[in-house]
């Protein structure tokens, strides 16, 4: 697939190193899909959509630096919808997010809302300053909020706030944000994996299922494209938490 060209038309600040992007073209992706972002001359690297037309981008590198830099009017490429999505399930469900992982769930969550599904939310941020689309999950059902400074919520990580919830109330879990975040879920949690859809990042490069550099050992699932979003019980027994391979194909650990 051949990147088409794009133009910013708004961009929005949600924290000092949050942004959403919202775009000229209407990809109709699902929640969960994820698109691949070229700023020319520097990088092409996969965003998840936040919205119908929007990506939320956090400054962690080099290519988010480049969009940081970039404002309306500033023309991208990109590729996508790509990979597979969530999948709405059942009548009530549970949406765990951290950091700017919360963004794709957002987008589920509205969804979710128009198909008449109960939907609460388990959010986990740093602190009050990092956090994002409070208001908007708040709208659409019961939300719970963890800070690990105890500046605004329950203090601690997201798991700190499993004590306020009955697991077994909800038909599908659907999770997404840094991987130690979700690791430390899914590892606490395991009894519900089979209903649990985690939507997870990992190094793409051609984001095709052809290089092999998003694979998880052991049984080399391309995220790419069998993913980003998988059930957790394959996730129990892989390298996910444990370590990720960068751009070389070295192994390092994981982070976040």
């Amino acid at each position: 697939m051949k990147p088409i060209n794009c133009i910013i038309e708004e961009v929005r600040s949600e924290t000092p190193l949050i942004r959403t992007y919202r775009l000229d073209r209407n990809l109709n992706p699902a929640p969960g899909q994820y698109l691949m972002l070229w700023i020319r001359g520097v990088d092409e690297i996969p965003m998840s959509f936040s919205g119908q037309d929007t990506i939320t981008v956090q400054s962690v590198g080099v290519a988010t630096q480049a969009i940081f830099r970039m404002g309306a009017g500033s023309e991208v490429g990109l590729r996508g919808p790509l990979g597979n999505g969530f999948a709405l399930k059942g009548n009530k469900i549970l949406l765990i997010g951290g950091g700017v992982g919360t963004a794709p769930l957002a987008f589920l969550a509205e969804v979710a809302k128009k198909a008449d599904i109960s939907v609460t939310s388990l959010l986990g941020f740093r602190s009050r300053d990092d956090m994002i689309f409070q208001d908007r999950l708040e709208g659409l059902g019961e939300t719970i909020i963890t800070t690990d400074d105890g500046s605004y919520g329950i203090k601690g990580h997201a798991s700190a706030g499993l004590k306020e919830l009955n697991l077994f109330d909800y038909d599908q879990i659907y999770l997404c944000g840094p991987e130690m975040m979700m690791s430390d879920i899914i590892s606490r949690t395991a009894e519900h994996a089979a209903k649990t859809q985690a939507c997870i990042n990992r190094y793409f490069k051609c984001a095709a299922g052809i290089c092999g550099s998003c694979c998880l050992d052991p049984d080399g699932v391309r995220v790419c494209v069998e993913g980003p979003v998988l059930l957790a019980d394959r996730l129990l027994d892989s390298e996910f938490g444990r370590y990720k391979r960068g751009p070389s194909g070295a192994k390092g650990p994981c982070r976040g």
